[in-house]
């Protein structure tokens, strides 16, 4: 059976996250006193202790979910001997699973986030901005809603979550236009999302410019795992394209039902998802209902997991 580890983005924070996995192993105390100190922030403070509006803001909550991720990774790697044939990441969870993969360090991809985080809020230029979740219809009328109300401004399909759930993305007057149409079409919801930026848009897209800089002052090595990419949802190992997708995946659709279908075709039968809550297990499960999906969110679920795969 192959198997694939899963990283989520930004949205599953939670105030409190990563206390037993920083309790219990003073490395990850010594990553996050280190992150703090060099980009003189106080992310472990807003992790464990909040406020929630400080762990919301995207530079907060890029690196929080990251480490998070990653702690979880260890944990698990400490205890079972599976490995993975893929690695993926919804949006900045493809961080996460470049350093899985052994592209990236665990303090080069911290700081990335951080500094991703910043371009992203940065990039928008005050320009009103709003993303919404369109629950119920199938992405190709979503494709087709946000054409018909990009009249109103400049509104586009970003997140391939499920294929009945699709993020929407742009500016405040075309992401409200194609919500109304998308109700009018039989939605069953339409949730607007709390967010910093019209993110995965041209509206950002000097975001992805200052990202690439930022990528090229640090080393990015070839994979040891296939990542498989949101960009276009293939597998890279090669550090130096890896550093293109993720540049151009600022501005571009996550293709996360593409992914998953990629992997699954490739043979891919079990999913763990390392990081903050169980959102990705969710989705993969509305993809393919076949596929086995393990979650480990804390360290007591590390326990399960492995007794529940062998």
């Amino acid at each position: 059976m192959k198997t694939a580890f899963v990283f989520p983005g930004q949205g599953a924070q939670y105030i409190g996250m990563s206390l037993d996995f920083i309790q219990s192993d003073p490395h990850n105390l010594e990553v996050m006193d280190a992150f703090d100190k060099t980009h003189a922030t106080n992310l472990k403070q807003v992790m464990l202790e909040g406020p929630e509006e400080n762990l919301k803001q995207t530079s907060f909550t890029q690196p929080a979910i990251l480490f998070h991720s990653i702690a979880a990774l260890h944990r698990f790697q400490a205890h079972c001997k599976v490995k993975a044939d893929f690695v993926a990441g919804h949006s900045l969870g493809e961080f996460s699973a470049l350093v899985a993969s052994g592209m990236l360090s665990f303090s080069d991809a911290m700081h990335l986030v951080h500094k991703r985080g910043e371009y992203m809020i940065k990039a928008n230029a005050g320009v009103p901005f709003a993303m919404s979740a369109i629950i119920g219809l199938d992405a190709q009328v979503v494709i087709d809603i946000c054409a018909e109300a990009s009249s109103e401004g400049l509104v586009q399909a970003v997140n391939f979550n499920t294929p009945i759930q699709t993020v929407i993305s742009g500016t405040a007057e075309g992401v409200a236009a194609a919500g109304e149409l998308a109700k009018s079409k039989g939605a069953k919801r339409v949730l607007p999302l709390v967010v910093g930026g019209p993110f995965h848009t041209p509206l950002i897209a000097q975001a992805s410019l200052w990202l690439y800089d930022e990528m090229k002052t640090l080393t990015f090595h070839d994979g040891n795992i296939p990542v498989v990419s949101n960009y276009d949802a293939l597998p890279c190992v090669s550090g130096t394209l890896e550093r293109e997708k993720l540049a151009k995946q600022i501005i571009s659709p996550v293709r996360w039902v593409e992914c998953i279908e990629y992997m699954v075709t490739q043979g891919v039968q079990q999913f763990i998802e390392f990081g903050p809550q169980k959102v990705l297990s969710g989705m993969i499960k509305n993809i393919n209902k076949d596929c086995q999906v393990f979650s480990i969110d804390k360290i007591e679920d590390v326990d399960a997991v492995v007794s529940a795969i062998g």
